[in-house]
């Protein structure tokens, strides 16, 4: 986790269906509910996590800016996004004397003048392979992007995926994305979702990010996240702004949400390996990601 004092819960995603009916001429349009999202179980996310951990042990136990461990762990979601059918693109950088790497990923089609991105950071600190913090994270959104591609939805919006590196430091890679937008790239963000930790043992509460600024369409996806949880009864607690990645995001105005699972045992140690994640938790958070994802892609920003 890059500097993020408030963490300490799960979450996970929400409703937010639009209409999408038509009619014969001269009737009103019946209206009808976006199709179900598809449903991850821990089976099918956790093998992403047991890949980083491998690459973790593999390269001096840690996947840190800079090291080959980071480098691999680029390189492995890459493969995983472009078999799915996502267009990539590695965006190189330079932290504290070495080259960091962001991964973008495009899902073909939808508006791309109203984008709805989501993204978690991948780097872990030099201590340890960072299995919760971020792998869960990454897993949740690698997870929730490869879905979407299989299922093939007719999208609204754009949907864009990104992994930051070098965020353990300081948000470096998520700022450098940011910083590079154009204005015009900038405002067709309508929504960035960021999840940082999201398979934390012994977790009792769902912690929501909340914009401070109320855009709209920060609005609306943290109402999705929190009627998803409400539905199935798990306790959520508003943290405003994180301090994670989404911090890069909010600074440039673009609307912003997400939740975390909160601090997890192993912070920033060793032992934040593969046994620091509950895979229970991690399937419920991926399955948060992707439904909420699901439906704001299917409708169009209401900004």
């Amino acid at each position: 986790m890059a500097s993020r004092p408030l963490l300490r819960a799960v979450a996970v995603a929400a409703l937010c269906a639009g209409l999408l009916g038509t009619a014969p001429a001269g009737a009103a349009p019946a209206p009808r509910t976006a199709p179900d999202p598809p449903v991850v179980t821990a089976r099918a996310v956790m093998p992403y996590l047991e890949e980083f951990q491998a690459i973790a042990d593999r390269n001096g136990g840690n996947r840190a800016h800079g090291t080959p461990g980071y480098r691999e762990s680029v390189a492995y979601v890459r493969r995983v996004l472009e078999r799915a059918g996502y267009r990539t693109v590695l965006q190189p950088f330079t932290h504290d004397g070495a080259t960091g790497y962001n991964l973008i990923a495009d899902l073909p089609g939808g508006d791309t003048r109203d984008t709805l991105m989501l993204g978690a950071h991948l780097d872990s600190v030099t201590a340890g392979p960072g299995i919760n913090d971020n792998g869960s994270g990454s897993a949740a959104v690698l997870a929730t992007a490869v879905a979407v591609a299989r299922a093939h939805p007719r999208t609204e919006r754009h949907l864009r995926f990104a992994w930051w590196g070098a965020e353990e430091g300081g948000l470096f890679g998520s700022a450098h994305y940011v910083n590079s937008l154009s204005p015009d790239r900038r405002s067709a963000i309508g929504s960035y979702l960021n999840f940082d930790q999201a398979g934390s043992r012994h977790v009792t509460t769902w912690l929501v990010t909340h914009d401070p600024a109320g855009a709209a369409g920060a609005v609306e996806a943290t109402d999705a996240f929190e009627a998803y949880f409400a539905a199935r009864s798990v306790p959520t607690f508003d943290i405003g702004n994180t301090g994670s990645d989404d911090q890069s995001f909010a600074a440039a105005g673009i609307p912003m949400a997400g939740f975390t699972t909160g601090i997890s045992d192993c912070i920033h140690s060793a032992c934040d390996d593969i046994h620091n994640v509950d895979p229970d938790v991690l399937a419920l958070s991926t399955n948060a990601v992707l439904d909420v994802a699901w439906h704001l892609a299917l409708t169009k920003d209401r900004r």
